[in-house]
């Protein structure tokens, strides 16, 4: 299969965006992602473990080294269904209290679970919402993460201009996403593992190997570094700049509301 790893600005746009490898309108993509994160739900955080092994953790635990969040915060965390970034919040400022919006109810659930089980009864707000168009005031957060999200909307600007308008002037953007592998010989082997394995992992493991495809083709989609801090500052944030994670297989971008 062939791999497809620019960045076609034209998904920027408002009429039209990728899914996969296939060209869509934007108004589209919302049902979609939705359909793919319904299916797998349930083992949403297995997979990460075996796709990544385990290093997605590593990666988490970057963000929130950077993120440093607060005592007291009032922290939003989008497409954080299960819970995982939330729960990091807390551990390290039990007075936070973080908001998880995502965009499947499926999703939730299963957060809502983990919290639970975890003993976890208060300072967490759920919440079924759109990033591109979000059921929260201006100017109500301390603090927006998105972890392994992004990618999966339709309009792009406009869910970065979301977090800008939900922001407090000092609040801190921060995203983790799949990104754009810099080293040649490395990246030879990343797209193999990602078009050979990742999606046999999803039929064996969660009995779905097209929304894997999916995933897999959605990082390809994703804007390189530097072109998603371009559109970071386009939406209003300021100081912004990213740090490459594992080669750049997986990045974080930083920016302000001042």
């Amino acid at each position: 299969m062939p791999v497809e790893n620019s960045h076609d600005p034209d998904t920027n746009g408002q009429d039209s965006t990728w899914f996969g490898f296939r060209r869509i309108e934007a108004g589209q993509k919302a049902a979609l992602v939705q359909g793919v994160f319904s299916s797998v739900a349930g083992k949403y955080d297995l997979m990460n473990d075996l796709m990544s092994g385990g290093v997605h953790r590593l990666w988490k635990s970057a963000m929130l080294d950077w993120l440093n969040p607060r005592p007291g915060w009032n922290s939003l965390d989008v497409a954080g269904g299960t819970g995982d970034i939330a729960f990091r919040i807390l551990e390290r400022q039990p007075s936070a209290h973080v908001t998880v919006c995502d965009l499947t109810p499926a999703m939730l659930v299963v957060g809502r679970d983990r919290a639970i089980d975890k003993g976890i009864l208060s300072g967490l707000d759920w919440v079924s919402g759109n990033a591109e168009d979000m059921p929260f005031e201006e100017m109500r957060f301390d603090s927006y993460t998105i972890a392994f999200g992004l990618r999966n909307v339709g309009r792009q600007q406009r869910a970065l201009e979301e977090a800008y308008r939900v922001l407090r002037p000092g609040g801190r953007f921060l995203c983790l996403e799949f990104s754009h592998v810099g080293l040649p010989a490395l990246a030879k082997l990343y797209d193999l593992y990602s078009f050979k394995v990742l999606p046999w992992l999803g039929q064996q493991v969660a009995g779905d190997r097209d929304s894997y495809q999916y995933l897999v083709e959605s990082i390809r989609k994703f804007p390189t570094q530097d072109n998603l801090a371009g559109m970071m500052s386009a939406a209003g944030f300021r100081n912004v700049t990213y740090r490459n994670l594992t080669g750049g297989i997986a990045a974080l971008h930083s920016g302000w509301r001042v």
